[in-house]
């Protein structure tokens, strides 16, 4: 089976779990469906889908995961909605649709947003596929890697970056957190389900950062000579935002480099672990050389 060919079937199975089990029967309709509206807008669900084929490497049945990697998708969700307030990125578009608040309004866009990240807390609870010992750990690192100290610290660096330049140092922090810190809990999460050592924990969390890095300098390079009809938002946004980017710092040419740097390492560390990595390997390619 091909990479894309995985990928669909992975996608298919997360968005039947939706529907079967996550956002049914919510006391205010109006509420689930901006929460519906945001999480059905056809995003690539790259992070549970990288969860869930780590899971595979190591031979884990996928239903052990399900929930945790929909649990991750709805953190990611509610980053988004929030992250296009006019307060934050100020988007009007978001996958090639206007973004929630442009829809729903910007009060019920922040309650959907708030909505999703405390579903996801209670999904990985009331997973009846994992122990008590596992789900208390997965939520642990789940409010620590999208918390202050995770996602939201990457967040407000960035805000900050928009008033004073970054240095590329400083860039690389930020993106650590911001774009990093979530796709260190699918790689992380796995592994915990997967009842791995913690050397193993270790080299799957320096993957997913490399993973991360690289995932980043792809979305700047795209915002620079992407294509908008794919992209589903418009491209130059950063350079209009003066925010700091790794093509504002390093050009268009060296960041090529570094994004392929940022792979050749995470393949390094692949190798490093005992189990047919070839498909994270293609995913690695792939989340470094998307189009959207």
């Amino acid at each position: 089976m091909t990479l894309n060919e995985k990928m669909d079937n992975l996608w298919h199975l997360i968005d039947k779990h939706f529907k079967n089990q996550v956002l049914q029967n919510s006391l205010a309709l109006n509420l689930q469906d901006s929460m519906l509206y945001s999480i059905s807008n056809g995003g690539k669900r790259f992070r549970p889908i990288l969860m869930l084929l780590i899971l595979e490497a190591f031979n884990i049945d996928l239903k052990k995961g399900l929930n945790t990697a929909c649990a991750l998708e709805l953190i990611h969700t509610y980053s988004l909605i929030h992250d296009d307030l006019p307060a934050m990125d100020n988007d009007d578009f978001r996958r090639g649709k206007p973004t929630n608040h442009k829809v729903f309004g910007e009060a019920l866009a922040i309650l959907a947003g708030d909505a999703l990240l405390t579903e996801s807390f209670s999904l990985i609870a009331q997973d009846e596929n994992l122990l008590s010992e596992v789900k208390v750990n997965l939520i642990n690192q789940l409010s620590i890697l999208s918390g202050r100290n995770g996602m939201i610290a990457g967040q407000v660096f960035d805000i900050e970056a928009e008033t004073s330049p970054a240095s590329l140092e400083h860039l690389q922090e930020i993106h650590k957190y911001k774009t990093g810190a979530l796709i260190a809990f699918a790689c992380k999460a796995a592994g915990i389900i997967a009842q791995q050592s913690i050397e193993t924990l270790d080299k799957l969390t320096e993957f997913a950062y490399c993973l991360g890095l690289a995932f980043q300098i792809q979305d700047d390079i795209l915002d620079v000579e992407g294509d908008a009809s794919i992209l589903g938002k418009p491209v130059g946004s950063d350079e209009a935002n003066n925010k700091s980017t790794y093509v504002s710092l390093l050009g268009l040419e060296n960041a090529k480099k570094k994004l392929n740097l940022e792979i050749q390492k995470a393949h390094t560390i692949l190798d490093s672990i005992p189990v047919d990595v070839q498909m994270l390997k293609e995913i690695t390619q792939f989340a470094a050389k998307r189009d959207k």
